[in-house]
């Protein structure tokens, strides 16, 4: 079991930058493939970044790519998504999630991940 709680969002001005923070208890945080999601008002949910458990690999969405970047502090039991030049497209609901998955195709789908935070609200302006 896993608990994950995300920080960090907030109201940003287009081309600024702000780091989302995800924090998770349970023992097993190190095991777990961790990704970012995010769903803006009457879309649905859309994946943003993963990152292997060791951290050794990661993946974007191309709408992020050269823009954001996942990691991980596996002795704080936190995965990080820094955002840099925002851009109002980016406003959204954003979410962690957590999961064991060996597809890479899954990675970055919602429906490999069995545990959700309850998200962080980042809105930014033009």
């Amino acid at each position: 079991q896993v608990q994950l709680v995300e920080s960090g969002g907030g109201l940003v001005q287009a081309g600024g930058s702000l780091r989302l923070s995800c924090a998770a208890s349970g023992r097993s945080f190190s095991s777990y493939d961790m990704g970012w999601f995010r769903q803006a008002p009457g879309k649905e949910r859309e994946f943003v970044a993963a990152i292997r458990w060791s951290g050794a690999s990661t993946y974007d969405a191309d709408s992020v790519k050269g823009r954001f970047t996942i990691s991980r502090d596996n002795a704080k039991n936190t995965v990080y998504l820094q955002m840099n030049s925002v851009k109002p497209e980016d406003t959204a609901v954003y979410y962690c999630a957590a999961g064991f998955i060996h597809n890479i195709v899954v990675l970055t789908t919602t429906r490999g991940y069995d545990y959700w935070g309850q998200g962080t609200q980042v809105t930014v302006s033009s």
